[in-house]
């Protein structure tokens, strides 16, 4: 094992600390809940972190299962990490921790992540008020695509694209769903503008503006849908 320390306390949560409580080894987790990355993906989403502690974090999760690393074969030759079914049980300690966290009363002047951004649309997720069960979206996010699958109960997206043709299509920026995160911009605003498109069957278009208005503008008025 590498050198880290143990707060020597047999309660869950010391021994849990034990293994994902240095500086930085959640944010990679996070960074990993919707699929796999390469190293330099894992680096530039997490700009503040220097590459020998990143490498030192992943062993250190890989020594305790919470990371595997994976070769694709020639003519690839990529590394990739990606969660085990240990790390990927985290998810809702992480979700909880972010819907906590976002009520801290001051804001740090970092950006937020494409990963941020999406798992808090998981987090605002409320099988209750949601609609577009079955359907299937993509999110074209600058040269990224993400699919998004709603049940009755649940919300799943991952770093891939859609398993069959999607209802609707979403086409933005990360700086534009970053000025609409931050309420520089309405939804409604960013598609007038021409930088944000969203295209598909009605309903389905209804369905992805109630998910990302529940997470960027939670107010009961918010209903406003995009016209393009």
């Amino acid at each position: 094992m590498s050198g880290m320390r143990s707060y020597g306390d047999p309660c869950g949560v010391a021994r849990g600390l034990d293994v994902i409580g240095e500086r930085w080894a959640l944010l990679v987790v996070r960074d990993l809940l919707l699929g796999p990355k390469r190293f330099n993906d894992l680096h530039a989403g997490l700009p503040g972190v220097s590459p020998n502690v990143l490498n030192q974090r992943l062993r250190e999760l890989t020594e305790h299962g919470i990371v595997q690393r994976r070769d694709l074969p020639p003519p690839a030759r990529v590394r990739l990490y990606e969660l085990t079914d240990r790390g990927r049980s985290l998810e809702p300690v992480l979700l909880h921790l972010g819907r906590w966290g976002s009520q801290a009363p001051t804001t740090p002047d970092g950006a937020l992540g494409i990963d941020s951004i999406l798992l808090s649309i998981k987090a605002s997720f409320d099988p209750v008020r949601a609609t577009g069960s079955g359907c299937v979206y993509e999110l074209c996010i600058d040269a990224d695509t993400y699919c998004v699958e709603v049940t009755d109960d649940s919300l799943h997206i991952s770093r891939d694209t859609a398993p069959r043709p999607p209802d609707a299509t979403l086409v933005t920026t990360l700086d534009t769903l970053r000025a609409i995160s931050d309420h520089r911009i309405t939804l409604a605003a960013a598609s007038d503008s021409g930088s944000l498109h969203l295209d598909g069957a009605e309903h389905a278009k209804q369905g992805l503006t109630g998910l990302l208005l529940a997470t960027f503008d939670p107010s009961p008025h918010a209903t406003d849908v995009p016209r393009r």
